[in-house]
């Protein structure tokens, strides 16, 4: 279902600016209107977002996202469905990618108090499986902690993009036996 990384910047899109139409997405991703309202439709059945039938026309359809966040865990999938979870990680992947070319373009416009409160880091740490496990559950317990509490009283927040991406260096571990 969301084994596309266009699909994936779809859903995006509309859980960090909130409710669209096919016609803005298309705009937004530089995709005609056509793909951006197929898409809408594949993440609409898979239950992942809705129409928003408090906005819009009979000739806009605007849609919303259902939920705020997805985590792809790929050991909770049955084996049946891994080949399916690899696919769904590869467009994750490619749609990271794309956000980042995205904020890439956007860092030498930020205003110095966003500028300075952004980071972009790259850690090799040398970590057992179990090691990567816990640390994964950890960082997942901290952004967990800051979710509570999005009210925006006063106008100064903006949604912020976290990335926690855990995963052996490509190249150090044995393919298909998960052995260095």
């Amino acid at each position: 279902m969301l084994a596309h990384p266009l699909r994936l910047n779809v859903l995006t899109l509309l859980r960090q600016r909130g409710p669209s139409t096919a016609t803005r997405i298309a705009a937004e991703l530089g995709i005609n209107p056509g793909a951006a309202s197929y898409h809408l439709r594949r993440l609409a059945a898979g239950g992942l977002i809705a129409e928003d039938r408090d906005r819009g026309t009979n000739r806009d359809r605007w849609w919303k996202s259902v939920h705020r966040q997805s985590i792809h865990d790929p050991s909770a999938a049955p084996a049946d469905q891994r080949a399916v979870g690899r696919a769904y990680t590869h467009a994750v992947v490619l749609a990271c990618i794309e956000r980042l070319r995205g904020a890439a373009q956007e860092v030498p416009l930020l205003p110095r108090e966003w500028a300075d409160a952004s980071a972009y880091g790259d850690f090799v740490l040398r970590l057992a499986p179990a090691e990567a496990d816990r640390m994964r559950a950890e960082l997942y317990e901290v952004i967990s902690r800051y979710r509570q509490d999005e009210t925006d009283a006063d106008g100064s927040r903006a949604p912020v993009s976290v990335q926690v991406q855990v995963f052996p260096v490509p190249g150090t571990v044995g393919l298909g036996t998960g052995q260095q």
